[in-house]
């Protein structure tokens, strides 16, 4: 897997979470690619950081993993 393969896999992980969260009326603000995952040496796609969350956000997440 080339990084350029990698950075497709994860920009498109990170496009379709962002929909199924925003299809629950669910916005993490801070959600994006994890930039210090591009400073290791590892050939694996970039880590998605879900990032911090206020506990109402947190309260519908919950329900929407929970299938309420």
């Amino acid at each position: 897997m080339s990084d350029h393969d990698g950075d497709r896999v994860a920009i498109t992980a990170l496009t379709e979470l962002r929909a199924a969260l925003a299809a629950h009326g669910i916005t993490l603000p801070s959600l994006d690619l994890h930039l210090p995952s591009y400073a290791g040496a590892y050939r694996s796609p970039p880590l998605i950081s879900l990032g911090n969350c206020n506990p109402a956000t947190a309260r519908r997440l919950a329900a929407a993993l929970d299938g309420r």
